[in-house]
């Protein structure tokens, strides 16, 4: 069981970016309850200043936000955080979300007189299109754990991450990460991402962007060490 002093302190996050410097999650292999809570537990995102809880932070942030976390962890405790509710570890219902909005439009319209008939089919269709739309682009989900490895004990490796997380595309988001030896000095980056699978082919990823210039300069090889759908 992992234990944390108040999280919002100095002290606090110091411990947390240390618990994360060779783990990519709290407990276990995957994101689970006592994420959440150590999640929850957070006042604000930690800054650039405490990179690992930064990288697992948002890690954390986007699984909630595509897909919620259902495993139940091997527990933690932080001192001051109250208990997790099952609300606040399942996926953020986008119906509700969407159906707030269009509350929120009808009010805007009712200030500016009825609305039509016809606006109001307009309205409903273009309803229907981004609901279908939402849903055949978050239909699926996947884990991917990715092995890059550098040219030679000379590359510099924060280049070299810096280098891959600079790829930015929908449906993409980085995770956790650690520098992993693997003989004569030289060490391999090992990284996290989640990916809406509809939107993200890992394969095409790694052969058109991160083994062609310019992140080849630092990148030799990549390999997918794990992929999990989530």
């Amino acid at each position: 069981m992992a234990a944390f002093p108040n999280l919002n302190s100095d002290a606090g996050l110091k411990k947390l970016d240390e618990h994360l410097l060779t783990r990519s999650y709290i407990t276990g292999y995957q994101a689970s309850k006592d994420d959440i809570t150590v999640f929850a537990a957070l006042a604000k995102p930690p800054t650039s200043q405490h990179v690992n809880a930064s990288r697992w932070y948002n890690h954390i942030d986007a699984l909630l936000r595509i897909s919620g976390v259902s495993a139940e962890g091997s527990g933690v405790i932080v001192e001051g955080s109250a208990p997790i509710t099952e609300e606040a570890v399942a996926t953020p219902p986008a119906a509700d979300s969407k159906d707030a909005a269009a509350d929120e439009d009808d009010d805007d319209v009712d200030l500016f007189g009825e609305e039509t008939e016809e606006e109001k089919k307009a309205a409903e269709d273009r309803a229907a299109s981004v609901k279908a739309s939402t849903k055949k682009k978050e239909s699926g989900k996947s884990s991917v754990l990715i092995d890059i490895k550098p040219w030679d004990d000379e590359t510099d490796m924060k280049k070299l991450e810096e280098a891959v997380r600079s790829i930015q595309m929908e449906g993409l988001f980085w995770g956790a990460s650690k520098l992993v030896p693997v003989g004569y000095g030289i060490k391999k980056l090992q990284i996290m991402c989640t990916i809406v699978d509809d939107l993200v082919s890992i394969d095409t990823m790694i052969e058109e962007q991160l083994t062609v210039e310019p992140i080849n300069e630092y990148v030799q090889s990549c390999d997918i060490v794990a992929f999990n759908k989530i």
